[in-house]
């Protein structure tokens, strides 16, 4: 699989986000043991948790425990967020919450430092400032390699920028072919070279081919991936896949995965070609044929650095 970066890291450009593994709906335990393994077999080295990736009240950090022991993969897990079980989510950015929960996150991955740990969002009853503090103060203790925002706006990227310096390395925001919203913070992270790491990024594309045959979407700009989809001979959500990565050499999309299927079909997305953008009326814009030695955007045709060949 090609690779991009998060800050010092190198890492296949599909991640996984895991969250599908624990929250309501989620697999029996060894499908979802089998999810993560067949991520792992199809080239993945970067898994999106959180501690508030879990169902029940009483099993806060159970996606994280399904991950713990993991070797030769990139575990970013986030903070900030809980679940009392009812159904509903909170949020608690305070100082002092940001730190008990990074240390039940080290305690349940069984790791001594956290490779890459994110704010899970921006609390509106406590300054950002000081959540960022406390993310400043977990690195400055050696307690996490690199800092990630979630949910955030350009101005609160600026600021993190402005207060953690080169610790502060990835964003990630919803970002898909129905949602596209977080086009200013994409836009940004490619200019600053953070990583831009999609949450729900197949929204707007119906369920995977593999489900079996499903009605396009109204949409004739989502309906475009499906049928770029049937010409390729690939899934829509393959197709859409493709076309975020073609989007900034630091998108690194995280679609979720229940089964072992999905996340295969996902990773193979950098395999299929590149898209120049993405049309209004029409949906994405294919340049055509597939590269399997080096897969290049046009736009780097100019010689910028991009994505590398890996394996």
């Amino acid at each position: 699989m090609i690779t991009r970066r998060i800050g010092d890291f190198e890492v296949g450009a599909i991640g996984l986000g895991a969250m599908p593994l624990s929250v309501e709906g989620r697999p029996d335990r060894d499908r979802a043991v089998a999810t993560v393994h067949a991520a792992l077999d199809a080239g993945v080295t970067l898994i999106d948790t959180a501690d508030s990736y879990h169902w029940h009240a009483d099993e806060v950090g159970h996606n994280e425990e399904l991950l713990a022991g993991l070797e030769g993969v990139l575990i970013a897990t986030k903070g900030g967020r809980g679940r009392p079980g009812d159904g509903s989510w909170t949020v608690d950015a305070s100082p002092e919450h940001l730190k008990r929960a990074c240390e039940g996150s080290l305690r349940r991955l069984g790791v001594d430092v956290i490779d890459l740990y994110q704010l899970h969002k921006p609390d509106p009853k406590v300054p950002f400032s000081d959540s960022l503090g406390a993310l400043a103060e977990l690195h400055a203790e050696g307690k996490i390699r690199a800092i990630g925002l979630s949910n955030v706006d350009v101005d609160q990227i600026r600021q993190a920028r402005e207060l953690l310096g080169p610790a502060f390395v990835s964003v990630q925001n919803e970002f898909s072919p129905r949602v596209r919203t977080a086009e200013p913070e994409l836009r940004l992270c490619a200019e600053l070279g953070l990583a831009f790491l999609p949450w729900s990024p197949l929204g707007g594309i119906s369920r995977s081919s593999l489900d079996g045959p499903s009605a396009l979407p109204e949409d004739p700009a989502l309906a475009a991936f499906h049928h770029a989809a049937r010409d390729l001979g690939v899934s829509p959500q393959r197709v859409c896949l493709a076309w975020l990565l073609s989007l900034s050499p630091t998108v690194i999309p995280i679609p979720g995965a229940t089964r072992p299927a999905s996340i295969r079909d996902s990773a193979a997305a950098a395999e299929i070609g590149w898209w120049s953008g993405f049309d209004e009326a029409c949906g994405p814009v294919w340049t055509g044929g597939s590269d399997h030695r080096r897969v290049r955007h046009p736009r780097e045709a100019g010689g910028r650095d991009g994505d590398r060949q890996a394996g």
